[in-house]
C-alpha cells in the first residue's frame, strides 16, 4: 500500500510565509498548485504545504521526524533561524519547536549523535 501525505499549515500572508519556510526547510516550493498555496516535498510523497486561510492562521502544528537532527539544526541556523523552545524525552529523542510568523508550530524531532554516544 502507497501512502502519500499533505500537511497543511494556515497562514494570513502568502509572500511571509513562503519566505520563512523556505528558510525553515532550505529550497523553494517544490510546486505551486494555485496563488494561495506553496507545497515543499520533505521525502518521497510526503509533503508539507502552506495554504492562505487567514481565519485558521496560526493554530496549526506539524512535526516530522529527521535522522541528521543536530546537522539539520545546524543548517536551519544557517538561514537564520532558531528553535523557539527545545523539548528532551527520557528516551533520548529530542524536539525542535519553531514558529512560523503567524504562530504555527514546526516540530522537527530526531535522536541527537551525541545521545548515540553514551
Amino acid at each position: 500500500m502507497t501512502i502519500d501525505l499533505f500537511a497543511g499549515i494556515p497562514v494570513r500572508d502568502y509572500t511571509a510565509a513562503t519566505a520563512w519556510y523556505e528558510r525553515l526547510l532550505g529550497a523553494p516550493p517544490a510546486f505551486l498548485p494555485n496563488d494561495t498555496e506553496a507545497v515543499w516535498e520533505l521525502a518521497e510523497n510526503r509533503y508539507l504545504y502552506i495554504e492562505v486561510r487567514p481565519d485558521h492562521a496560526g493554530h496549526g502544528f506539524q512535526t516530522f521526524f529527521v535522522s541528521d537532527f543536530d546537522a539539520r539544526l545546524t543548517e536551519i541556523a544557517g538561514r537564520g533561524l532558531e528553535p523557539a523552545d527545545r523539548e528532551v524525552y527520557d528516551n533520548g529523542v529530542s524536539k525542535a519547536i519553531f514558529r512560523d510568523p503567524d504562530g504555527n508550530e514546526i516540530g522537527i524531532g530526531g535522536v541527537p549523535q551525541d545521545a548515540g554516544a553514551s
